[in-house]
């Protein structure tokens, strides 16, 4: 009878009450009070939590694409580079050699080349994944291990 009294009391604005109707004190709640305040508090929680896991990624994602931007047009140039240098090892090669023989010798070096490369990166990229947004996922625990020792 006294959870009811109280209730009408903050309802009706009495001194002591917050202005939607809550008290500051948790001893002065009933249960449904108390169960409309966790419920409300885990909704924000989880709002919260979603929010930062989005701005996360979302920011990781751009640095990725801006890197992935940048790196490609430097292996652009890098490839046509390459190219030139490809063209004029078979040149010099060909001085000595057939020309057949010297373009041969190039490619098989520049495809061992390019598998061991290729390999390298490969593992590179499988050590990145999976884009996890760490800090975020940090926090939730921390969250669960409060709401856990709060119920102990």
């Amino acid at each position: 009878m006294t959870d009811i009294h109280r209730s009408d009391a903050h309802r009706t604005g009495s001194p002591g009450s917050t202005p939607a109707g809550r008290s500051d004190n948790v001893d002065d709640l009933s249960t449904v009070q108390l169960v409309e305040r966790l419920t409300e508090q885990v909704s924000q929680l989880v709002r919260t939590e979603v929010s930062s896991a989005l701005t996360e990624v979302k920011e990781k994602g751009t640095r990725v694409g801006i890197g992935v931007g940048v790196s490609g047009a430097g292996l652009l140039l890098l490839l046509f580079g390459l190219a030139t240098l490809v063209a004029t090892a078979v040149l010099g090669l060909s001085t000595a050699l057939e020309p057949w023989i010297a373009a041969l010798i190039v490619a098989a070096v520049l495809i061992i080349a390019g598998s061991i490369t290729a390999a390298v990166g490969g593992r590179r990229a499988k050590n990145a994944l999976p884009p996890v947004p760490e800090q975020t996922t940090r926090s939730v625990r921390a969250d669960v291990d409060t709401v856990k020792e709060g119920f102990r």
